[in-house]
């Protein structure tokens, strides 16, 4: 199957939008690219489908694109995160451009079970960010898409549904929230009890210090930059995001926005360049958060910080600088090597102050996530499912390499992916079997036969997913995390956040 037209139908449609959202245009691209690829990422022949709508575009620069876009399959993106900090008028319709783009990604190659469930969830993510409201499904069999033996199991049926849930978005107007109505959210979030009265605390410090200023008083330089700690899968991102709306509706910061990166989008490939590769990537957070993930690999290689590193964190300690009444960073990863890399740079202890620890979720913390995701997706557990899940909680290694919040929302993906292919055989399937999760939809099937890939797979690639995604290669969620966040760091697209 090619699905160039589709995925260059979708882009086009969201280029427009980004044209009147005052996006630039190849940043919107790129981002949507890296979008579809990351969803289509298991699809065999997908990156030669990808490959015929970007031009010159390679079989390596689909892999890169899909570590970039990893982090965007269950939570907004950084364009639709920008567009929704500042109140564009268009964040609506981007949100449903993307649920085209990922309806398009089920397009792409031989689309597999997981790209069934990747895409579903990652359109509800985008459409539930910016305030889109999907529709109930009501209409009955009638109204309702149709899996047949062939759109179960290629991810047509996944496309026809993304893209029936766009059409019958629902938008409400949202005016800009409050301090109090973020801090509400965040309250909301399931667990995380010890972050969420470390953000009060920090919340009030920085309150009363605006006050102060403001009033003509004396006040202590109080550095606003954050050191998140904690395993993959946690929470991190979904908290920095709202620290960044937080600080923009006290009046600290001028846009809100979150821009998130790891160490390959501050690296580049020579001596000299990182500083300005660097400098960019601050200059597109100025205004807002610039959240790290695994910052450690900037200072940590094999024999210590190479030279890259060294040039990316020496710009960055300037530009904090120089940035530092419109900038906050805040940096992330495993403990340990946080506090290494903090010690690794005077400039980076003298700045980074705070640190906020995120405890691993418990098993009616991890069922809770799991249960809300299915509901933003349109989606059900029955009891016997959720059941089930508990016994596959209880069943895995928590290790630090556990996937958290990521190993619920990969549980999700491979369980919706597993519902289309049991509908294939229904005809006129009803609103409620459409809906349900089943127990058997959590466990692979003995009959379950994916398509063989019929790409060579990229090992470089191969370990990342891995390690990203604490997937085995079957699409079954699997104990291990591989290692941590991954470059794609997607992390925190399955922290129990992308359900808020």
């Amino acid at each position: 199957m090619s699905g160039t037209g589709g995925l260059q139908d979708a882009l086009t449609a969201l280029l427009t939008v980004a044209s009147r959202a005052g996006v630039e245009e190849d940043r919107a691209r790129a981002e949507a690219l890296s979008l579809a690829a990351a969803l289509a990422e298991s699809a065999p022949g997908a990156p030669a489908d990808w490959g015929k709508a970007v031009p010159g575009g390679t079989t390596q620069d689909f892999f890169d694109a899909a570590v970039r876009g990893r982090r965007w399959r269950g939570a907004p993106t950084a364009v639709l995160t920008e567009l929704i900090a500042n109140g564009s008028q268009e964040r609506a319709s981007y949100a449903e451009a993307l649920a085209e783009v990922a309806s398009a990604a089920c397009t792409l190659g031989e689309p597999t079970m997981r790209v069934v469930g990747n895409a579903s969830v990652a359109a509800a993510a985008q459409l539930q960010a910016a305030g889109v409201r999907t529709l109930q499904v009501g209409g009955g069999p009638g109204t309702s898409p149709k899996p047949t033996a062939d759109s179960a199991g290629t991810g047509e049926h996944a496309a026809t549904a993304a893209t029936a849930a766009a059409a019958e978005a629902e938008v409400e107007a949202e005016p800009a929230k409050t301090v109090e109505e973020l801090l509400a959210e965040l309250d909301e979030l399931t667990g995380l009890d010890r972050v969420k009265r470390e953000v009060h605390r920090q919340v009030a410090v920085l309150r009363v210090e605006k006050l102060r200023t403001e009033a003509g008083l004396k006040s202590p330089t109080i550095t606003r930059h954050l050191v998140f700690v904690g395993n993959p899968g946690t929470g991190k991102t979904t908290v920095a995001r709202l620290v960044s709306g937080i600080y923009k509706a006290l009046g600290l910061l001028s846009k809100g926005q979150l821009v998130e990166v790891d160490r390959s989008e501050l690296v580049a490939g020579y001596l000299g360049q990182t500083a300005t590769k660097t400098a960019d990537v601050v200059a597109s957070a100025a205004g807002g958060v610039l959240f790290i993930d695994e910052a450690y690999s900037l200072t940590a290689g094999d024999n210590g910080a190479d030279q890259y590193g060294r040039e990316a964190v020496d710009t960055l300690v300037k530009e904090m600088e120089d940035r530092r009444d419109d900038l906050v960073v805040i940096v992330a990863g495993y403990p340990e090597p946080m506090e290494a890399f903090i010690a690794a740079n005077p400039g980076l202890a003298s700045r980074f102050r705070t640190t906020i620890e995120f405890e691993n979720y418990s098993d009616d913390e991890l069922t809770d996530i799991l249960t809300g995701l299915a509901e933003a997706a349109d989606y059900e557990l029955v009891p016997e499912a959720v059941d089930e899940f508990r016994e596959i909680l209880a069943g895995t290694v928590r290790d630090r390499s556990f996937g958290n919040g990521r190993f619920a929302r990969n549980t999700l993906e491979a369980a919706i992916g597993r519902q289309a292919w049991r509908l294939r055989d229904v005809t006129a399937p009803t609103t409620e079997q459409l809906r349900q999760i089943l127990a058997e939809d959590l466990t692979e099937q003995p009959e379950e036969t994916e398509p063989a890939p019929a790409e060579p797979v990229n090992p470089r690639d191969e370990v990342a997913q891995d390690a990203g995604d604490g997937v085995s290669g079957d699409g079954e969620p699997g104990a291990s995390d591989g290692g941590g966040q991954g470059p794609g760091a997607e992390e925190q697209q399955c922290e129990q956040g992308e359900k808020a």
